[in-house]
């Protein structure tokens, strides 16, 4: 399990902010394997459609324009089952394909009537009338943010109604989507959110109520109603699930859910990173080991074992586990990074061409790796190959959103790669995308200047 913290900025409920976006070569997969299917049901291409789990314990799933689904690693802790997040993923998807993007028609027109009332409302203090004005200001806002969370609902309604199109084309039960809006319903009472008719206009989602009792209804009607989940899915589910806890909960936490009486797949795992967590490596390693005693060829519990070992001080006895894990994942890039951050990590000259070639695996594969970027540029260094250094210095801080950096080093880059060669090129690419950023930023910084 990784994290990379510095990620481009993603919008959810709240205001914009940056999320942290936990990445985890199993946890992928399997997200990947559970929403293909309502992927092309919902006449996308799974190619194009990503999802990302963000590090964020609220129960929550969003998108932000593009086909990207973020799901925070609450809604993952909250569910009991797959089924229950392939239902929100359905969801999501029916705002993908329906265009709801965070500017709307719907939101437009709220800023419409909100800039008018307050142009009406201007006209009406120059003219003397100081209370009057105020009033269409206050009056016109209250009408934008009326108009806004209409349109939302409807959004949320339409999206429903998709998500249970795709479920049903798919043949996944829509046990779990109901299941889960139940969830959120017993949240909304605990949290005394009103749930009376009277205040739907303050919400930005239908009535849950609501919405359980459509549900409800389209898919019990739904042939697939009583289809279940295939066991193997979900057993790697609530593996996964195990291991997201482990790794974001307090180690006290997750050992007194899986106590060491349980010795399941799922319990050890969770374990292995409570150990981890709390610095007791030996006990981890058990953990880890047991895990791959289970499963020999299992690539993910074999990364397990060499993070546990290489994060431990430990590099050159991790290689073993890490390039088994390498050969039997077909080299899945998140696990070629931390071989070659492994081998990189050994200080023997003689690993670095191995780690240079992995790692240039992972980047081929995966560009979207920051991680694996900066390994690559410390292979380049350690070969005296600044140019390229600097070049793989440029690619990870254009991705982590720092663009003077990344334009610092995409120069250092071009000045020495041979011109109009394709890394030249790319040099080339990331100096003008961050020249563009940097424009942007001075000019909202002309545009906003008393913004602190």
């Amino acid at each position: 399990m990784m994290l990379f913290a510095a990620i481009a900025m993603v919008m959810s409920a709240s205001p914009v902010q940056a999320q942290q976006i936990l990445r985890d070569a199993e946890t992928e997969a399997l997200l990947n394997e559970m929403a293909e299917p309502l992927i092309r049901a919902s006449g996308l291409r799974p190619a194009d459609v990503r999802i990302v789990l963000i590090g964020d314990r609220s129960i929550n799933a969003f998108v932000a324009g593009g086909q990207i689904v973020y799901i925070h690693s609450g809604l993952i802790e909250a569910a009991d089952n797959a089924n229950e997040v392939q239902g929100v993923i359905a969801h999501e998807l029916g705002h993908i394909a329906g265009g709801h993007v965070v500017r709307t028609d719907g939101a437009q027109k709220a800023t419409t009537i909100a800039l008018v009332s307050m142009l009406l409302g201007a006209v009406a203090m120059a003219a003397g009338g100081g209370e009057a004005g105020a009033g269409i200001m206050a009056a016109g806002q209250q009408a934008a943010l009326g108009s806004y969370l209409a349109y939302s609902r409807t959004q949320e309604a339409t999206a429903d109604a998709a998500g249970a199109r795709y479920l049903s084309a798919a043949g996944i039960s829509g046990r779990g989507s109901v299941a889960f809006f139940e969830t959120l319903l017993n949240q909304e009472m605990r949290y005394n959110i009103p749930q009376d008719d009277d205040q739907a206009y303050r919400r930005t989602h239908p009535m849950s109520g609501d919405r359980i009792r459509f549900l409800r209804d389209t898919y019990m009607a739904d042939p697939a109603w009583d289809t279940p989940t295939p066991p193997a899915l979900e057993a790697r589910f609530q593996r996964v699930k195990a291991k997201l806890g482990g790794f974001i909960n307090d180690p006290q936490l997750t050992l007194r859910r899986f106590p060491e009486s349980d010795q399941s797949a799922s319990a050890r795992y969770a374990r292995a990173y409570a150990w981890h967590k709390s610095a007791h490596p030996e006990r981890a390693m058990a953990e880890a080991a047991a895990l791959v005693a289970m499963a020999p060829d299992d690539p993910y519990f074999l990364e397990l074992q060499g993070q546990v070992l290489l994060e431990s001080g430990r590099p050159a006895e991790a290689l073993l586990p890490l390039r088994r894990a390498f050969e039997r994942s077909n080299a899945q890039p998140l696990i070629a990074a931390m071989l070659g951050h492994a081998l990189i990590a050994t200080e023997d000259n003689a690993n670095f061409a191995e780690a240079e070639s992995v790692l240039r695996t992972a980047v081929n594969r995966d560009n979207d790796n920051p991680f694996a970027w900066y390994q690559l540029g410390i292979v380049y260094a350690h070969e005296g190959d600044e140019a390229r250094a600097a070049l793989a210095t440029a690619e990870r801080y254009s991705m982590t959103g720092q663009a003077g950096l990344a334009l610092m080093s995409a120069e250092a880059a071009l000045g020495g790669l041979p011109e109009h060669s394709p890394d030249w090129l790319r040099a080339q690419d990331i100096a003008l995308v961050a020249r563009a950023r940097l424009e942007e930023e001075r000019r909202r910084a002309r545009r906003n200047p008393n913004r602190g």
